[in-house]
């Protein structure tokens, strides 16, 4: 019988943890934006030209979520307004959809979706990237565990 002994394990990482800490700390860059930016515009122009579909109704609302729950964490807080116009439009366009099977907003909600979307990638771009994805993962908390204040569309 032999004795016990420390079997250290050795961990083989790829990750240069100096470049990790530096991509975290630095703002998301502007390519890899740009994907997330043509879905979201492309789901606000869907909406504008009646041809929305429900892929294009929950991209708004992840869109309206995520810049809400920023807003309220004081990182561009004046995009409140926006969002409270812009979730009572998406509400009237999900009752729409149930009644007569169109998911359609009025001028006055596409201009609202607009404002969210532009309030939204100015403060995208004011915070780093680390802090964007933890205001991602949060907002995602809060839908899934249905926080007080948080409306199901």
């Amino acid at each position: 019988m032999s004795r016990k002994k420390c079997r250290r394990k050795v961990w083989n990482t790829t990750i240069n943890p100096v470049t990790h800490a530096l991509m975290g700390a630095a703002i998301t860059p502007a390519a890899e934006l740009n994907k997330l930016r043509v879905k979201e515009l492309n789901a606000v122009d869907a909406f504008a030209e009646g041809r929305a579909t429900l892929a294009d109704f929950d991209t708004a609302c992840a869109l309206l979520n995520l810049c809400e729950y920023m807003a309220s964490n004081k990182v561009g807080p004046e995009a409140l307004e926006a969002c409270g116009r812009a979730e009572d439009a998406l509400r009237q366009a999900a009752a729409n959809m149930e009644a007569t099977g169109r998911m359609e907003l009025d001028a006055d909600g596409v201009l609202a979706l607009r404002d969210v979307y532009l309030f939204h990638d100015l403060q995208r771009q004011s915070v780093s990237r680390s802090e964007y994805e933890r205001a991602i993962f949060k907002t995602f908390e809060r839908v899934k565990n249905k926080a007080p204040g948080v409306v199901e569309l």
